[in-house]
């Protein structure tokens, strides 16, 4: 009798993990795309916040963006926007981008990262090493940034 019940919930298993399973490769393909797109954009970020290109993130950050800062404040696209324009006070001067990590989930993708950045930031000077995550939703073919939060790297 106990082998039935155990040959029972190994066949059930076996039906209900196949479909998960085939799901999981057939959905693996089309993630290896967005992987790909979302790397790409999280590093053409970096190159853009380098020759203060404001074109890049008119296009990149979602109409309602939202990000925290490791400096403890809130950003908006329009905070953003006015502060790459503002090239008197606000300046990188070097980034880099390292332990990219990128999970997607559908329409909605994940990137965790670390970067270190030496910039001019509303006439502050920063330079420091940050871990952040960025939440990113493909709108209309394109990956858009919803939100984002840094924190300082402890050292």
């Amino acid at each position: 009798m106990t082998k039935f019940f155990v040959g029972c919930a190994l066949a059930l298993t076996v039906i209900v993990a196949a479909p998960a399973l085939v799901s999981s490769q057939g959905e693996k393909a089309t993630d290896a795309g967005a992987v790909a797109a979302v790397t790409k954009l999280e590093n053409d970020q970096i190159k853009a916040a380098l020759a203060n290109d404001s074109s890049f993130f008119e296009r990149f950050l979602s109409s309602d963006f939202t990000g925290g800062t490791s400096r403890g404040t809130w950003d908006t696209r329009a905070s953003m926007l006015a502060d790459m324009k503002d090239t008197k006070n606000n300046k990188t001067n070097s980034q880099n981008l390292t332990d990219l990590k990128v999970r997607v989930h559908g329409d909605l993708a994940v990137a965790t990262y670390t970067t270190t950045y030496d910039a001019l930031i509303q006439g502050q000077h920063y330079a420091r090493t940050v871990l952040c995550t960025d939440a990113l939703q493909q709108q209309n073919g394109e990956w858009k940034l919803m939100a984002n939060h840094c924190s300082q790297a402890a050292k």
